[in-house]
């Protein structure tokens, strides 16, 4: 077992969130590194979409200008039916009288913006990778993150002031804390997602969700500023079909194939697109069961806390998972940034933000079994429902901003 250099603030995880909380914490003047049990961090991954508020928050550590070279600024959100009819829109980002755009993005392209940001402000030292996370342990005065390197198998420790776990779906972080909740709970809706180049999509700038009479739905989007320079649209689809049977793997990167998917949507008809010849044209496609986790009354003790994934895995219903960690790590940062100790900032983080992404994991809830129960409706009757489930969502996700 040998010792690392300690830092104040430990990080296990470098992906979204703890690499947004490693700049967030430099920007604060506080030293952080970053623990990885990957040994080459890698653009993996599709799309997603980060709302205004966490757009501003990235913004604000000086990210602003890479995001607008690589994402799509998203200018309105369409709810279709299967042959292509608006059911019901609202604008987005800016459109919506939002300061900062809503953006859509390659989730990949987005970690490499932030793991570059780290290792040019935080320098290279900061991100050790290789390192899968073993445990953690405690005293009045600091913590001790334990971790085996992949390759010699030696146990390396990490002393600093206190740990964040921000190690996503399968967090060891969690499952030390919460030993008895680590559990997924299914939605039961078998997932699909892929990336189709395609030569046009609408203007540009416009996400779809389209519903057919079978529940099955289709989300998509343009995510790549460099293919819209080129005339050319990269278009992130996501397609959720309910299985009420699907067993609970939630692995994000197990291969799909368009054999099982296509038979869900070769009815589909938009006239404007494809539907089919979209779904067909990726060259991958994966899949994985739609899941979530309850809500925690609790995330950390001491000096221990969680983040993102780890501390409320929610539902791609909302959009907002991204978004969501990366505001638990600027709230973060601020807290721990405020002078008092250690313990202090980091319950107060939890009173901050645990309330907040509880309530948004329940709407998201609400919004997927919304979503899905207007199938065999009459079109007023979806427009209504759908005009009156996006209004309740949004007010309860400003409601709950930090």
């Amino acid at each position: 077992m040998t010792s690392a250099k300690g830092a104040d603030i430990v990080i296990v995880g470098a992906g979204i969130g703890g690499l947004t909380a490693a700049l967030a914490l430099h920007n604060q003047g506080i030293r952080a590194t970053v623990l990885e049990a990957a040994e080459e961090i890698r653009p993996l991954g599709v799309g997603i979409n980060l709302q205004a508020a966490a757009v501003a928050e990235l913004t604000s550590l000086g990210l602003g200008d890479a995001l607008a070279a690589t994402a799509i600024p998203t200018r309105e959100h369409l709810y279709l039916d299967q042959a292509g009819n608006t059911l019901w829109s609202e604008p987005r980002g800016v459109a919506a009288g939002n300061q900062h755009p809503q953006y859509s993005i390659h989730r990949g392209e987005l970690q490499t913006i932030l793991l570059e940001a780290v290792r040019a402000r935080l320098g290279p030292d900061s991100i050790h990778t290789g390192l899968r996370f073993e445990s953690f342990e405690q005293a009045p005065t600091g913590v001790r993150a334990l971790a085996r390197n992949r390759r010699s198998g030696t146990t390396m420790v990490f002393p600093g002031e206190a740990l964040v776990g921000a190690d996503g779906l399968h967090s060891q972080v969690r499952a030390q804390l919460h030993p008895g909740k680590t559990g997924l709970s299914s939605g039961g809706v078998h997932m699909w997602r892929g990336l189709t180049e395609l030569d046009s999509f609408l203007d540009g700038r416009t996400m779809i969700v389209a519903n057919d009479e079978r529940s099955a739905r289709l989300v998509a989007y343009p995510i790549s500023a460099r293919h819209a320079a080129r005339n050319q649209v990269l278009l992130n689809w996501v397609c959720l079909v309910p299985d009420p049977n699907i067993a609970l793997d939630a692995d994000w990167d197990q291969a799909g194939k368009i054999e099982e998917l296509a038979p869900h949507y070769e009815h589909w008809d938009f006239g404007w697109i494809d539907v089919p010849g979209v779904l067909a044209g990726s060259k991958q496609i994966l899949q994985y069961p739609m899941v979530d986790r309850d809500p925690l009354d609790s995330w950390g003790e001491g000096r221990s806390t969680l983040l993102g994934d780890a501390a409320h895995l929610m539902y791609p219903i909302g959009a907002n998972g991204a978004s969501q960690a990366i505001i638990d790590a600027t709230v973060l940062a601020a807290e721990l940034s405020r002078g008092e100790s250690v313990v202090s900032a980091l319950r107060s983080y939890e009173s901050l933000r645990l309330p907040a992404t509880n309530a948004i994991v329940r709407a998201n809830r609400d919004m997927d079994s919304s979503e899905r129960s207007i199938a065999g409706r009459t079109e007023k009757a979806k427009t209504s429902l759908l005009a009156e489930v996006t209004d309740r969502y949004r007010e309860t996700v400003e409601r709950n901003l930090a």
